[in-house]
């Protein structure tokens, strides 16, 4: 089986192509069921296992195929997808087979790969992932196993690690630009358009700052009277939003829209109805929610989550000791599960050696029972068959032996010498032997490191 994620993020691609690429939540199921459609017209064995992450930094395509072909196949898909010309995603993609793929989800889970160095909201949105894909279900074996051990090493790496101490937030970063325009916050009015997770923690860093008045505008009413009562302010109709837009100075947007909320020629009236006094803008949303051409506009300040990256990264250095740490973790639980992976890839040999043998239990027992039927010695019977199907059980290993030379056959006479010595079976290597069918019910059971989400 092989693992692979193809994607790209904000280390790859600049946010004016991240929004083309993303998924908004509602359409990642029926994306699922697209893809692996897509799959059915290839010569996989099996119908992919897979699972879609999409936030403002990264869309991520998770895979479990038989299909060693398949970067080629998932990068085409996604580009069909969203109609984009292959050549124009390709070069910001990135391709991770197998054990990258592991570790890859570990460090995403566990905050390395994000924006914000150590931060807990990706790993909700991966867990949200998850489920969005168990329930089409897109989920597997292969994928399962890797996303709840995944969980399990976020846990550990948050758990025993400082990689999350003292981090800048993108909410943090904005309060600090917004610092760099106004001497003080205090004296500004502040809009928030959205009610999200991200729009709280703004909020939370601006009320911080006591602005002269905190407003949200939200589609829905009650959600966005609940934010703002939260930080002491009010809420406002997104409908009224292009009428009152001038009254602002900050105004900070993160919403779900897959389209642009706030257009050239709103922003344009609002500026010339504040008679030039500047407005900061903060464009937390993939897609954006801020038309980018707003961005040219004298005595508008407009930021994305790119430009905040920048602040954010600065105060990633004194973390890096929590980040080797973190890394060591993660690479030792990187090996835990390749071996896993490797284990799985017995269980159909053994289960065909178990089939082939009772297939040859059951023919002998047959004609050992027309034997009996027939009168014959009862003794006779018996030593026949014990004969028969002992010949035909070491046929296999006979010939393997006889065929093989060099350094295979010591091999192979090593790993026989510990069943056989003497000509008499190892007993301890029997034991195991017998044990042998009970891989295949092992390697679907989670171990114990592998743990739940910690939902």
């Amino acid at each position: 089986m092989q693992l692979l994620t193809i994607g790209i993020n904000h280390h790859t691609a600049p946010v004016a192509l991240r929004e083309r690429v993303a998924f908004p939540l509602e359409q990642i199921k029926p994306a699922l069921a697209l893809f692996k459609e897509a799959w059915s017209g290839r010569r996989a064995l099996n119908a992919p296992e897979a699972a879609i992450l999409s936030t403002c930094n990264r869309t991520e395509l998770y895979c479990a195929t038989d299909d060693h072909a398949s970067r080629e196949a998932a990068v085409q898909w996604l580009s069909q997808y969203h109609g984009l010309r292959e050549e124009e995603l390709a070069p910001h993609v990135y391709a991770l087979p197998q054990s990258e793929a592991v570790r890859h989800a570990f460090r995403v889970a566990s905050g390395l790969d994000s924006m914000v160095l150590g931060e807990t909201q990706i790993l909700g949105q991966m867990k949200t992932a998850v489920r969005t894909a168990t329930e089409a279900g897109a989920l597997g074996t292969y994928l399962n196993q890797l996303f709840q051990r995944t969980f399990a090493v976020a846990k550990e790496v948050r758990g025993t690690t400082e990689i999350g101490a003292q981090s800048v937030s993108m909410a943090a970063a904005a309060v600090r630009l917004a610092q760099r325009i106004f001497d003080k916050i205090a004296n500004q009015r502040v809009l928030f358009i959205g009610a999200g997770e991200m729009i709280e923690l703004c909020a939370a860093h601006f009320a911080a700052q006591q602005p002269r008045e905190l407003v949200v505008a939200n589609r829905t009413a009650e959600r966005g009277r609940y934010v703002a009562e939260r930080f002491g302010g009010h809420a406002i109709p997104l409908a009224d939003l292009p009428a009152r837009m001038h009254e602002f100075d900050i105004i900070v947007s993160c919403t779900a829209s897959t389209l642009p909320i706030i257009g050239l020629g709103a922003v344009e009236r609002a500026v010339k109805a504040r008679r030039r006094r500047p407005i900061f803008m903060v464009d937390l949303a993939v897609p954006r929610d801020i038309e980018p051409e707003v961005g040219q506009l004298e005595d508008v300040f407009l930021y994305t989550v790119d430009d905040l990256g920048t602040i954010v990264r600065e105060g990633n250095a004194s973390r890096q000791a929590a980040v080797a740490q973190a890394e060591t973790i993660i690479e030792t639980r990187v090996q835990n599960f390749m071996q896993w992976l490797d284990s799985r890839s017995i269980v159909p040999v053994i289960r065909h050696m178990h089939t082939q043998a009772d297939t040859l239990r059951r023919a002998e027992l047959e004609r050992a029972r027309k034997a009996l039927a027939r009168g014959d010695d009862p003794s006779a019977v018996l030593e026949a068959l014990s004969q028969s199907l002992t010949n035909k059980l070491i046929h296999g290993p006979t010939h393997a032996l006889s065929s093989a030379s060099g350094e295979n056959r010591d091999s192979l006479i090593q790993l026989m010498g510990g069943f056989y010595r003497h000509g008499q079976p190892d007993r301890a290597a029997a034991r195991d032997a017998q044990a042998a069918p009970s891989a295949e019910s092992a390697a679907d059971t989670p171990s114990e490191s592998s743990g739940s989400s910690d939902r």
